[in-house]
């Protein structure tokens, strides 16, 4: 499978939902340590925003995640 960046992106949307959904985290919460607004990252879990391509970024790195924990590691390039 060739990745792009919306797959990266929403392979991203789908962790944070994983996160709130598993209680490891609220909403409210993740919004805080993302820099984002919750009724923003509201909208954005619920797929009614967009998630731009600097507030991905952000939200990465206050998350201490890299592009490469989104990557499987089948579909690592060698």
């Amino acid at each position: 499978m060739l990745l792009d960046f919306e797959h990266l992106l929403i392979r991203l949307i789908r962790n944070l939902q994983e996160r709130v959904q598993s209680g490891e985290i609220t909403e409210r919460g993740l919004a805080r340590v993302a820099g984002i607004s919750q009724p923003h990252l509201h909208n954005v879990l619920k797929g009614k925003r967009q998630l731009s391509v600097a507030m991905a970024d952000q939200v990465l790195r206050r998350l201490h995640l890299d592009v490469r924990d989104l990557i499987q590691p089948d579909e690592r390039v060698r």
